[in-house]
């Protein structure tokens, strides 16, 4: 493990994993919360993020953009393109709006152009993978090719089989496990 990836799961332990009764996305009961948004939007923590979610997907070949669904992936995506521009990396980011816009040029997916590019899907925190679906659905439809789905925090419920059975390749950064909620 990196010292990186180490401080990264400290902060997100110690400020961004709440104990209580929470209601998840999928309707799920869960007995903690990981809120991704209390360390990705901080100016320590996501210089972190960025920099752990390059090792994740550094072995992936030709990959231009990344991005997802907003408001989760934001911040995720904005941190790999500063850090991979701090390493002479050139990866652009996107937006995937949850419905297209009924104004201007209505699209969906904002930013660069992405029909023949490849691309991942990105993610804060992921439980049922319905967020990465929408994302790699709307990018299909420019044109682009969904590679892989990175995650930052995987809670193992699920999502991994269901990007899979999407035939996208499946990464996170950091699982329950990591940080003491196994």
């Amino acid at each position: 493990m990196t010292e990186t990836r180490q401080h990264l799961i400290d902060a997100i332990s110690a400020r961004a994993v709440f104990h209580g009764d929470f209601t998840l996305a999928s309707g799920k009961q869960a007995s903690y919360y990981v809120d991704l948004r209390k360390v990705s939007l901080d100016h320590e923590v996501a210089p972190l993020i960025g920099q752990v979610m390059l090792d994740l997907i550094a072995d992936i070949p030709d990959v231009v953009a990344v991005g997802g669904l907003t408001m989760g992936a934001d911040p995720i995506a904005s941190a790999i393109l500063h850090q991979g521009a701090a390493r002479g990396l050139a990866y652009d980011a996107f937006v995937v709006r949850k419905e297209p816009k009924d104004h201007g040029r209505g699209r969906q997916v904002e930013g660069p152009d992405l029909a023949g590019k490849r691309v991942i899907v990105v993610e804060d925190t992921s439980t049922t993978g319905g967020s990465p679906l929408k994302a790699i659905e709307a990018v299909r439809k420019v044109g682009a090719e969904v590679v892989a789905v990175a995650v930052v925090v995987d809670r193992a419920t699920g999502a991994r089989e269901i990007i899979e059975a999407e035939g996208v390749q499946y990464l996170a950064a950091i699982g329950l496990e990591d940080l003491g909620l196994a």
